[in-house]
């Protein structure tokens, strides 16, 4: 899926992804209240906790947007078979 969307837009998009946690949590006065409450606990703490598994996501998200941005892929697919073909 990664292969289809342009190389600019994935690291672009990597970029996002990875600051996002970075803003969400920054932005201290945003989330620093008591409400509301989830299950009794104030705001401020299960946001916080919140971002555990989002911090993941995200950077897994990145990972796989990044992983082969360097791999050129091969204009001729026949050529591994020409490099590779038996001698006379």
């Amino acid at each position: 899926m990664t292969r289809f969307v342009p190389y600019r837009l994935r690291r672009v998009t990597a970029a996002v992804l990875l600051l996002a946690p970075a803003a969400g949590l920054l932005w201290v006065p945003w989330y620093g209240g008591a409400r509301p409450r989830l299950a009794g606990v104030p705001f401020f703490y299960w946001y916080q906790l919140a971002w555990v598994p989002g911090c993941g996501l995200a950077l897994l998200a990145a990972y796989l947007l990044t992983r082969n941005v360097h791999r050129r892929p091969d204009p001729d697919p026949d050529s591994d078979r020409r490099r590779h073909r038996p001698g006379p």
